[in-house]
Protein backbone atom coordinates (compact mmCIF):
# COMPACT_ATOMS: atom_id res chain seq x y z
CA UNK A 1 0.00 0.00 0.00
CA UNK A 2 2.73 2.07 0.58
CA UNK A 3 4.52 1.66 -2.80
CA UNK A 4 1.04 2.34 -4.26
CA UNK A 5 1.10 5.44 -2.45
CA UNK A 6 4.26 6.46 -3.63
CA UNK A 7 3.95 6.21 -7.39
CA UNK A 8 1.11 7.93 -7.02
CA UNK A 9 2.53 10.99 -5.31
CA UNK A 10 5.48 10.38 -7.61
CA UNK A 11 2.91 11.18 -10.43
CA UNK A 12 1.30 14.03 -9.06
CA UNK A 13 4.71 15.68 -8.97
CA UNK A 14 5.24 14.84 -12.27
CA UNK A 15 1.93 16.40 -13.30
CA UNK A 16 2.54 19.70 -11.31
CA UNK A 17 6.21 19.81 -12.89
CA UNK A 18 5.37 19.69 -16.48
CA UNK A 19 1.87 21.80 -16.47
CA UNK A 20 2.28 25.20 -17.28
CA UNK A 21 0.29 28.51 -16.86
CA UNK A 22 -0.43 29.95 -20.18
CA UNK A 23 -0.72 33.89 -20.20
CA UNK A 24 -1.04 36.26 -23.06
CA UNK A 25 1.88 37.40 -24.49
CA UNK A 26 3.10 41.12 -23.37
CA UNK A 27 4.00 41.71 -27.38
CA UNK A 28 1.18 39.41 -29.69
CA UNK A 29 2.69 37.83 -32.83
CA UNK A 30 1.06 39.93 -35.69
CA UNK A 31 0.89 38.52 -39.91
CA UNK A 32 -0.55 40.56 -42.62
CA UNK A 33 -1.17 39.33 -45.95
CA UNK A 34 -1.67 41.84 -48.01
CA UNK A 35 -2.04 41.95 -52.60
CA UNK A 36 -0.56 44.72 -53.92
CA UNK A 37 -0.88 44.66 -57.16
CA UNK A 38 -0.04 41.37 -58.51
CA UNK A 39 2.19 40.65 -56.03
CA UNK A 40 1.89 38.81 -52.61
CA UNK A 41 3.45 40.90 -49.87
CA UNK A 42 3.24 39.01 -46.11
CA UNK A 43 4.43 41.15 -42.91
CA UNK A 44 5.46 39.60 -39.04
CA UNK A 45 6.26 41.47 -36.28
CA UNK A 46 5.49 41.12 -32.90
CA UNK A 47 3.52 44.58 -30.99
CA UNK A 48 4.70 45.89 -27.76
CA UNK A 49 2.64 48.46 -25.72
CA UNK A 50 3.13 51.80 -24.47
CA UNK A 51 2.24 50.76 -20.67
CA UNK A 52 3.00 54.42 -19.90
CA UNK A 53 6.52 54.90 -20.87
CA UNK A 54 7.76 57.53 -22.87
CA UNK A 55 9.13 55.24 -26.34
CA UNK A 56 11.09 57.56 -28.76
CA UNK A 57 13.74 58.89 -27.03
CA UNK A 58 13.80 56.55 -24.42
CA UNK A 59 12.77 53.51 -24.73
CA UNK A 60 13.52 53.68 -28.24
CA UNK A 61 16.74 55.75 -28.31
CA UNK A 62 17.38 58.00 -30.82
CA UNK A 63 20.21 57.23 -33.24
CA UNK A 64 20.48 53.59 -32.43
CA UNK A 65 19.43 50.68 -34.21
CA UNK A 66 15.79 49.13 -33.52
CA UNK A 67 14.67 45.89 -34.12
CA UNK A 68 11.08 47.77 -35.05
CA UNK A 69 8.69 45.83 -32.54
CA UNK A 70 9.91 42.98 -30.15
CA UNK A 71 10.93 39.37 -30.29
CA UNK A 72 12.00 38.13 -33.30
CA UNK A 73 12.57 40.53 -35.99
CA UNK A 74 10.23 42.10 -38.31
CA UNK A 75 10.12 40.15 -41.43
CA UNK A 76 8.97 41.33 -45.14
CA UNK A 77 8.01 39.04 -47.41
CA UNK A 78 7.68 39.94 -51.13
CA UNK A 79 6.61 36.93 -53.99
CA UNK A 80 8.35 39.43 -56.88
CA UNK A 81 11.17 41.63 -57.27
CA UNK A 82 9.77 44.92 -56.10
CA UNK A 83 11.66 48.49 -55.66
CA UNK A 84 12.26 51.16 -52.59
CA UNK A 85 13.24 54.44 -53.77
CA UNK A 86 15.08 53.58 -56.81
CA UNK A 87 16.22 50.61 -55.31
CA UNK A 88 16.07 46.92 -55.80
CA UNK A 89 14.67 44.07 -53.29
CA UNK A 90 14.41 40.28 -54.95
CA UNK A 91 11.85 38.77 -54.38
CA UNK A 92 11.93 37.10 -50.85
CA UNK A 93 12.23 37.93 -47.08
CA UNK A 94 13.88 40.38 -45.04
CA UNK A 95 13.80 41.81 -41.82
CA UNK A 96 13.36 45.36 -41.32
CA UNK A 97 15.40 47.61 -38.66
CA UNK A 98 14.91 51.05 -37.92
CA UNK A 99 16.77 54.05 -36.56
CA UNK A 100 14.98 56.39 -35.13
CA UNK A 101 16.06 60.09 -35.14
CA UNK A 102 13.56 63.41 -33.93
CA UNK A 103 12.63 64.25 -37.10
CA UNK A 104 12.96 61.51 -39.49
CA UNK A 105 13.88 57.22 -39.11
CA UNK A 106 16.72 55.16 -40.93
CA UNK A 107 14.71 52.27 -42.58
CA UNK A 108 17.11 49.36 -43.47
CA UNK A 109 15.80 45.68 -45.65
CA UNK A 110 18.09 43.09 -44.34
CA UNK A 111 18.51 40.22 -46.34
CA UNK A 112 19.12 37.75 -43.11
CA UNK A 113 15.47 37.68 -41.79
CA UNK A 114 16.53 34.46 -39.27
CA UNK A 115 17.78 36.85 -36.19
CA UNK A 116 16.43 37.25 -32.98
CA UNK A 117 16.11 40.86 -32.63
CA UNK A 118 19.20 43.02 -34.64
CA UNK A 119 21.88 40.88 -35.48
CA UNK A 120 24.91 40.27 -33.34
CA UNK A 121 27.40 41.02 -36.08
CA UNK A 122 25.83 43.33 -38.63
CA UNK A 123 27.32 42.68 -42.22
CA UNK A 124 26.76 45.59 -44.34
CA UNK A 125 26.27 43.36 -47.42
CA UNK A 126 23.39 41.84 -46.31
CA UNK A 127 21.87 45.70 -46.44
CA UNK A 128 19.50 45.08 -49.71
CA UNK A 129 17.97 48.63 -48.98
CA UNK A 130 18.58 51.69 -46.76
CA UNK A 131 16.50 54.90 -47.37
CA UNK A 132 15.20 57.50 -44.88
CA UNK A 133 11.69 58.39 -43.86
CA UNK A 134 10.05 61.15 -42.26
CA UNK A 135 8.24 61.43 -39.15
CA UNK A 136 4.62 62.52 -39.05
CA UNK A 137 3.41 63.68 -35.73
CA UNK A 138 0.09 62.28 -34.63
CA UNK A 139 -2.74 64.35 -32.70
CA UNK A 140 -3.09 61.08 -30.55
CA UNK A 141 -1.22 58.40 -28.79
CA UNK A 142 -1.08 54.60 -30.28
CA UNK A 143 -0.80 52.43 -27.29
CA UNK A 144 0.51 49.61 -29.53
CA UNK A 145 3.04 49.29 -32.37
CA UNK A 146 1.56 49.19 -35.55
CA UNK A 147 2.67 48.45 -38.71
CA UNK A 148 0.35 47.87 -41.95
CA UNK A 149 0.32 48.75 -45.65
CA UNK A 150 -1.23 52.10 -46.50
CA UNK A 151 -1.72 53.93 -49.65
CA UNK A 152 -2.96 50.95 -52.03
CA UNK A 153 -2.51 51.28 -55.47
CA UNK A 154 -1.82 48.28 -58.09
CA UNK A 155 1.93 49.83 -58.24
CA UNK A 156 2.68 50.98 -54.96
CA UNK A 157 2.14 50.49 -51.42
CA UNK A 158 3.40 52.04 -48.19
CA UNK A 159 4.75 50.66 -44.83
CA UNK A 160 3.22 52.46 -42.61
CA UNK A 161 4.54 52.55 -38.88
CA UNK A 162 2.71 54.21 -35.87
CA UNK A 163 3.55 53.95 -32.47
CA UNK A 164 3.11 56.87 -29.30
CA UNK A 165 2.58 60.07 -31.31
CA UNK A 166 4.72 59.42 -34.86
CA UNK A 167 3.25 57.77 -38.36
CA UNK A 168 6.67 57.08 -40.46
CA UNK A 169 5.88 55.44 -43.85
CA UNK A 170 8.33 54.22 -46.37
CA UNK A 171 6.81 53.39 -49.82
CA UNK A 172 7.55 50.01 -52.33
CA UNK A 173 6.55 49.63 -56.10
CA UNK A 174 5.63 46.61 -57.41
CA UNK A 175 5.67 45.59 -60.87
CA UNK A 176 2.35 45.13 -61.68
CA UNK A 177 2.31 47.18 -65.08
CA UNK A 178 5.76 44.39 -66.58
CA UNK A 179 3.23 41.84 -66.03
CA UNK A 180 -0.17 43.51 -66.87
CA UNK A 181 1.67 44.40 -70.16
CA UNK A 182 3.07 40.98 -71.24
CA UNK A 183 -0.73 39.41 -70.22
CA UNK A 184 -2.26 41.84 -72.49
CA UNK A 185 0.60 41.15 -75.12
CA UNK A 186 0.21 37.36 -74.95
CA UNK A 187 -3.34 37.13 -75.14
CA UNK A 188 -3.58 39.59 -77.87
CA UNK A 189 -1.32 37.72 -79.68
CA UNK A 190 -3.96 35.14 -79.78
CA UNK A 191 -4.89 31.76 -77.47
CA UNK A 192 -2.18 28.91 -76.97
CA UNK A 193 -2.88 25.57 -78.11
CA UNK A 194 -2.33 24.50 -74.57
CA UNK A 195 -5.63 27.59 -73.65
CA UNK A 196 -7.80 25.97 -76.54
CA UNK A 197 -7.22 22.85 -75.01
CA UNK A 198 -7.97 23.44 -71.51
CA UNK A 199 -11.24 25.43 -72.58
CA UNK A 200 -12.59 22.23 -74.77
CA UNK A 201 -12.22 19.94 -72.01
CA UNK A 202 -13.58 22.15 -69.83
CA UNK A 203 -16.73 22.63 -71.48
CA UNK A 204 -16.62 18.92 -72.28
CA UNK A 205 -16.34 18.35 -68.43
CA UNK A 206 -18.94 20.85 -67.02
CA UNK A 207 -21.60 20.27 -70.03
CA UNK A 208 -21.60 23.37 -71.68
CA UNK A 209 -21.77 24.17 -75.32
CA UNK A 210 -20.20 21.09 -77.47
CA UNK A 211 -19.83 22.82 -80.63
CA UNK A 212 -17.39 25.34 -78.93
CA UNK A 213 -15.52 22.67 -77.12
CA UNK A 214 -15.36 21.46 -80.77
CA UNK A 215 -14.40 24.15 -82.00
CA UNK A 216 -11.33 24.94 -79.50
CA UNK A 217 -10.26 21.50 -79.40
CA UNK A 218 -9.76 21.07 -82.90
CA UNK A 219 -8.31 24.29 -83.25
CA UNK A 220 -5.86 22.82 -80.55
CA UNK A 221 -4.79 19.75 -82.34
CA UNK A 222 -4.18 21.75 -85.48
CA UNK A 223 -1.86 24.04 -84.00
CA UNK A 224 0.34 20.98 -82.66
CA UNK A 225 -0.04 18.68 -85.52
CA UNK A 226 3.60 19.40 -86.44
CA UNK A 227 3.83 17.31 -82.55
CA UNK A 228 0.65 15.35 -82.14
CA UNK A 229 -0.38 15.30 -78.69
CA UNK A 230 -2.37 11.82 -78.17
CA UNK A 231 -3.67 13.32 -75.05
CA UNK A 232 -5.43 16.14 -77.48
CA UNK A 233 -6.81 13.64 -79.52
CA UNK A 234 -8.26 11.11 -76.80
CA UNK A 235 -10.07 14.56 -76.20
CA UNK A 236 -10.94 15.79 -79.45
CA UNK A 237 -12.23 11.62 -79.77
CA UNK A 238 -14.84 12.56 -76.66
CA UNK A 239 -15.55 16.08 -77.38
CA UNK A 240 -16.80 14.76 -81.56
CA UNK A 241 -18.31 11.85 -79.81
CA UNK A 242 -20.80 14.35 -77.46
CA UNK A 243 -21.37 15.97 -80.09
CA UNK A 244 -22.80 13.75 -82.42
CA UNK A 245 -19.92 13.42 -84.78
CA UNK A 246 -18.79 9.44 -84.46
CA UNK A 247 -16.80 9.65 -87.82
CA UNK A 248 -14.59 12.21 -86.63
CA UNK A 249 -15.07 10.91 -82.80
CA UNK A 250 -13.32 7.32 -84.26
CA UNK A 251 -10.78 9.32 -86.47
CA UNK A 252 -9.28 11.44 -83.19
CA UNK A 253 -9.13 7.59 -81.07
CA UNK A 254 -7.34 5.98 -83.66
CA UNK A 255 -4.64 9.06 -83.96
CA UNK A 256 -4.73 9.16 -80.36
CA UNK A 257 -4.26 5.48 -79.96
CA UNK A 258 -1.42 5.64 -82.22
CA UNK A 259 0.04 8.31 -80.51
CA UNK A 260 -0.28 6.69 -77.13
CA UNK A 261 1.36 3.24 -78.61
CA UNK A 262 4.28 4.77 -79.99
CA UNK A 263 4.55 6.50 -76.59
CA UNK A 264 3.95 3.47 -74.45
CA UNK A 265 1.28 4.43 -72.62
CA UNK A 266 -0.80 1.69 -71.61
CA UNK A 267 -3.81 3.95 -69.95
CA UNK A 268 -4.39 6.06 -73.09
CA UNK A 269 -3.98 2.53 -75.61
CA UNK A 270 -6.68 0.97 -72.81
CA UNK A 271 -9.21 4.17 -73.11
CA UNK A 272 -8.98 4.76 -76.92
CA UNK A 273 -9.25 0.90 -77.64
CA UNK A 274 -12.55 0.90 -75.55
CA UNK A 275 -13.87 4.02 -76.93
CA UNK A 276 -13.69 2.42 -80.70
CA UNK A 277 -15.10 -0.79 -79.39
CA UNK A 278 -18.13 1.16 -78.04
CA UNK A 279 -18.08 3.59 -81.32
CA UNK A 280 -18.47 0.42 -83.82
CA UNK A 281 -14.84 0.75 -84.93
CA UNK A 282 -13.12 -2.74 -83.80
Amino acid sequence: MKKLLLIAFVFAISLNVNAQVETPQPSPFTKIEQKVGLTDVTLEYSRPNMRGRTIFGDLVPYGKMWRLGANANTKITFSDDVTVKGQTLKAGSYAIYATPNEKSWDVVFYSDASNWGTPREWDESKVAAKVSAEIYPLPMAIQSFTMGFDDLTNNSATIGMLWENVYVGVTFEVPTDVAVSASIEKTMAGPSANDYFSSAVYYLQEGKDIKQAMTWIDAAVEMTKDKPRFWYMRQQSLIHAKAGDKKGAIKAAKASLAGATEAGNADYIKMNNESLKEWGAM
